[in-house]
């Protein structure tokens, strides 16, 4: 991510409660099953718990009773009146959200009492208190030492991380559990099988993210370790290293070891692409929708939306979108790193 930050958007362009909700019942009542809150951090964002299922409401219907103690028929309440929850009944399967983890501990509870069924942790700083209004963020927990952890990303929040991340493994309503690791080789490659050795107690998933360009984020092709060789090195440690199955449009190739509670695998946008397979749309937190990671084009959806466009228009027009998705992204050279935004401004 750009060291000096990321101009924060004015609160006018950001999607508004309502039109989350309105774009996501169009693209549930479409066939879209899966939806994953991302960021920047979608924990700094006010109202989040609600809109993945009304804990607000829940809390207005049980009184003092919090969704751990309160009674079946309150709980029941709670998740009819569901706002992306709600959705349930029209197909969604998932609610999933990719979080830097340094809130989640407090909250944790309440989202999961309102729906929230997946979880992916990365490392990224809440806005910097200054006039300048920037957002300085790095992207992931890339690293198990602390002092290197403040380093990397220019704030301490470390040992936050790690309780976000145990609290979410305490949890048995969520479904899973995955922790990113961008890998930088000279800076923290060193220490995969440690995040490997992570998996061997607890039901965590670890995915190795291959580096890859973004703008300001000082991408370098011999700073990318592929995930073949990576692979190699694990398989030296635990030579019973297997193949696990991978499920239909996966981004990531998942691998177990026997004895080992959980699982670690590796998302290769650089040397082993999926584009093939991947069925993934992105709409940005000011309403565009991307359908290429690596692709500088968007369409805007909010603006749509605040002209007085009907669903039948906001279809049409997340159609042509997606029609417009080549069939591969440019190789890692080639990828677009003017004009196409940060990843924090994207979302992932």
């Amino acid at each position: 991510m750009p060291s000096e930050g990321i101009e924060l958007s004015p609160p006018e362009h950001i999607l508004s409660d309502d039109e989350v909700i309105r774009l996501a019942t169009l693209f549930v009542k479409s066939g879209v099953t899966k939806i994953r809150l991302t960021g920047g951090e979608p924990m700094v964002r006010k109202g989040i718990v609600d809109i993945v299922g009304t804990y607000a409401h829940f809390q207005r219907v049980a009184g003092r009773d919090a969704p751990p103690r309160a009674s079946p028929d309150r709980v029941e309440h709670c998740i009819r009146a569901g706002r992306l929850h709600g959705l349930r009944k029209h197909g969604l399967q998932s609610i999933g959200m990719t979080t830097n983890g340094i809130a989640l501990h407090r909250k944790l509870p309440a989202l999961v009492a309102s729906g929230l069924t997946h979880l992916n942790i990365r490392f990224a700083p809440h806005p910097v208190a200054s006039g300048s209004r920037r957002l300085t963020v790095p992207s992931s927990l890339d690293t198990l030492d602390p002092f290197k952890f403040e380093i990397m990303t220019r704030r301490m929040g470390h040992d936050a991380v790690l309780r976000s991340l145990q609290t979410a493994l305490a949890s048995r309503e969520l479904q899973s559990v995955k922790l990113n690791v961008v890998v930088v080789k000279g800076l923290n490659d060193h220490e995969v099988p440690d995040f490997v050795e992570m998996t061997k107690e607890s039901r965590l998933s670890v995915r190795f993210i291959e580096f890859m360009p973004f703008t300001g984020n000082k991408w370098d092709k011999a700073k990318m370790l592929p995930s073949s060789e990576l692979l190699a090195r694990i398989r030296e440690r635990y030579p019973a290293v297997r193949k696990a199955p991978d499920e239909l449009n996966d981004t990531a190739r998942s691998y177990i070891i026997p004895g080992h509670a959980g699982s670690f695998g590796f998302i290769s946008s650089m040397s082993d692409h999926f584009c093939g397979s991947c069925n993934r749309l992105r709409l940005t937190a000011d309403g565009q929708i991307k359908v290429c990671l690596f692709d500088a084009k968007e369409i805007s959806l909010r603006d749509e939306m605040r002209a007085g466009s009907s669903d039948d228009v906001l279809l049409s027009t997340i159609g042509r979108a997606v029609s417009g998705k080549k069939e591969k992204h440019a190789g890692m050279e080639d990828i677009d790193v003017v004009t196409n935004r940060p990843m924090i401004l994207i979302g992932g």
